[in-house]
């Protein structure tokens, strides 16, 4: 049995003939109502409804002076902004807009006179930066549209805002401290960036907080590298029974450098990682990591955007972005001959 046809999209001209007007006089209803008498912008209206007519983008623009249309500016190469990018898109085309997303190249002075061209340029009807911008140039650009600026990275494109909270480590720390662990380590990311410093300052005072014992942090640079040459510094009379790593790649090297030094994990060492990269699950043994929901994040920061266009007042939105998926890599720990550095079964 075939399915039946689905039903023809009205036109313009399904319009004019319910009016009983001309093509011309609805193209020139779409025109701020043209002149039109008010008894032929009643008819017109009447059609609309009926035939559930959606004019297409230009047409709104035409007789509204909107675009239907909005910006979202993103810093170049230095951010990954995919799953970002599609929490904004998604939020935005659920609202009827379309998006025209913008990577920005130059120094601050050349981004800003983009910016302003864009919003000069009345192709859309507001902005969403994920790209910092000072407080004279968001002043100029709001004399032409509507600006948000997410606050959630710096003028070097580093994370800062939600993303820099380092509460999962915390998180983490005290669920390994309940399984049994005491003594810790930290391999960083690299310090330029605050989200590095906040996760190192989290790091030490749970641990304080706890009456654990740290071991040593180890300054990385988010790097395999770095979490391999961390484990090749620890003596073995140091050795901790839990690392909390900067990000899953520091993980991964972590591991890779327990190996080589004959520890297993999560037998002799668990580990943690950040950022819940889709490799994770594969390793093995699977790695424990801390997922920050992208999505959310573009979600939220479009819709502040929606809601300045309709005049609305944004409520806060303090939900966090940040949980915790445990894997295989961490397990309550064997308790360590520290002179022989053999695990007791």
């Amino acid at each position: 049995m075939k399915n039946p046809p689905r039903p023809r999209r009205a036109t313009m001209k399904d319009v004019a003939e319910l009016a009983e007007v001309s093509h011309q006089t609805v193209s020139r209803y779409f025109r701020f109502n043209g002149g039109l008498k008010p008894q032929t912008v009643a008819r017109i209206d009447k059609a609309v409804d009926e035939l559930n007519y959606r004019p297409n983008l230009i047409a709104r623009s035409m007789r509204t002076n909107r675009t239907g249309r909005v910006a979202v500016l993103v810093p170049p190469l230095t951010f990954d902004p995919a799953r970002t990018l599609r929490g904004a898109t998604t939020t935005a085309h659920d609202a009827g807009y379309s998006v025209e997303v913008l990577s920005l190249e130059g120094d601050a002075r050349a981004r800003s006179e983009r910016v302003l061209q864009l919003a000069d340029s009345g192709q859309v009807e507001g902005i969403l930066s994920f790209m910092p911008l000072d407080a004279p140039l968001r002043e100029d650009v709001a004399r032409s549209t509507i600006v948000t600026v997410a606050a959630e990275y710096d003028e070097e494109f580093r994370g800062i805002g939600d993303l820099a909270d380092g509460t999962p480590v915390a998180l983490l720390i005290e669920r390994l401290a309940e399984m049994g662990h005491r003594r810790f380590f930290h391999v960083t990311g690299d310090m330029r960036f605050l989200s590095a410093r906040s996760r190192k300052h989290t790091y030490l005072e749970t641990i304080d907080r706890l009456g654990l014992e740290s071991v040593g942090v180890f300054d990385g640079d988010w790097s395999g590298e770095s979490g391999e040459a961390a484990i090749e510094s620890i003596s073995d009379a140091m050795r901790p029974t839990a690392v909390i790593a900067a990000n899953d790649l520091v993980a991964a090297g972590i591991i890779r450098g327990a190996s080589l030094r004959g520890w297993s994990v999560p037998g002799d060492l668990s580990v943690t990682g950040w950022d819940n990269d889709p490799m994770g699950q594969f390793l093995l043994p699977s790695l424990t990591t801390v997922d920050r929901d992208l999505d959310r994040l573009g979600s939220r920061a479009m819709t502040r955007l929606l809601q300045a266009l309709r005049g609305e007042e944004a409520p806060p939105s303090d939900d966090p972005i940040f949980h915790i998926v445990w894997r295989d890599s961490t397990a309550p720990p064997r308790r360590i001959d520290t002179n022989s550095d053999r695990s007791l079964a």
